[in-house]
């Protein structure tokens, strides 16, 4: 073979092992867990008109913006994100960077909406303050995660995807796969298909 193609099908065969649970620990096949997250969005689009809140750090950052973006124009489901370099400065200055998405979180999420926590560890303390506040609202949960199998985000989402990759280029690349998947599984559902 070579390195290119070992390495995309190692990104593969960790997609291909994901393993998605819900609230209750119990596994869920992964393309059911998709229309779950699908129909979410939808309700959250059509009944509720709530938003989708995407967090994440660094690469899963982007990963977020980006999402929150795409599921804006494209699905559009009302967004949102803490990626403003005001907010992120003032909140981990005055209070503290792991509160910097819980701060926004608990001002504006409430049982109409939905969070979307991306974290490659699945540890950083931001997301898990992140998750737990949203749950407290009554927020819809997804968390992504990779690395350990006991990473502390992977049971605390209403839906919960581990890829069991172990180092960061590879779960990021799963990672923004496996949210194009869900944007396109939304897209080919809701809005007359992907694009």
């Amino acid at each position: 073979m070579g390195y290119s193609r070992d390495y995309f099908d190692l990104v593969r065969d960790g997609l291909c092992r994901m393993i998605v649970t819900g609230s209750d620990g119990n596994v869920i096949d992964a393309d059911a867990a998709l229309a779950l997250w699908a129909d979410r969005a939808h309700e959250i689009q059509q009944v509720t008109k709530g938003l989708i809140f995407f967090c994440g750090n660094g690469a899963s950052a982007t990963m977020a913006e980006h999402m929150s973006h795409d599921w804006f124009q494209n699905a559009q489901v009302n967004t949102t994100t803490c990626s403003e370099t005001a907010h992120i400065t003032a909140i981990s200055n005055d209070v503290s960077y792991e509160d910097v998405f819980s701060y926004r979180i608990n001002r504006i999420l409430s049982e109409k909406d939905m969070l979307v926590g991306i974290s490659s560890s699945g540890n950083s303390p931001n997301i898990v303050k992140a998750m737990n506040a949203a749950r407290r609202k009554g927020a819809y949960t997804i968390s992504i995660s990779g690395k350990g199998a006991d990473n502390k985000i992977r049971r605390m989402g209403d839906l919960n995807f581990y890829v069991p990759l172990e180092t960061y280029g590879e779960v990021e690349s799963s990672h923004a796969l496996l949210l194009h998947t869900a944007l396109d599984f939304f897209l080919d559902k809701y809005m007359g298909g992907r694009h």
